[in-house]
């Protein structure tokens, strides 16, 4: 089985005293119109921030700064196995532009499962989920 190592932003901005986190619906490929936390692959040579900064800029046309690492995720696919390392990021310039996703929204925390996610990142969403309790 192949395997994959993947790198997600969880981005987050505050607005009215409420956490706002980045949910991206994919646009292609397999899992076409499921939600995840944007990113993408780890290129050999680069390190999970580096990726990370690069896909958003690729994917979103943003500048993040990756701050703390969140959790790694270990996801079987039926065509793959991945890897996925989230870390929580800031905007630090630009805005969202939908490059490769269909649509996106900003989710507060009540609202985090009301899109469906991918496998991988429903684990990411509990994470998420419990470091607020």
């Amino acid at each position: 089985m192949k395997h994959l190592e993947v790198v997600a932003g969880i981005i987050r901005k505050c607005a009215n005293n409420v956490m706002h986190y980045y949910a991206t619906q994919r646009g292609y490929g397999d899992h076409k119109g499921q939600w995840e936390f944007p990113g993408g692959k780890v290129e050999p040579s680069e390190t999970h921030q580096q990726a990370l900064a690069r896909e958003l800029r690729e994917e979103l046309a943003i500048q993040v700064d990756v701050q703390d690492f969140l959790c790694t995720v270990e996801q079987d696919y039926p065509e793959r196995h991945v890897s996925l390392h989230c870390y929580f990021c800031e905007i630090v310039d630009g805005t969202p532009t939908l490059l490769e996703h269909e649509s996106a929204q900003w989710l507060t925390l009540e609202n985090l499962r009301t899109v469906p996610w991918l496998p991988a990142d429903i684990a990411v969403v509990e994470k998420i989920e419990k470091l607020a309790d």
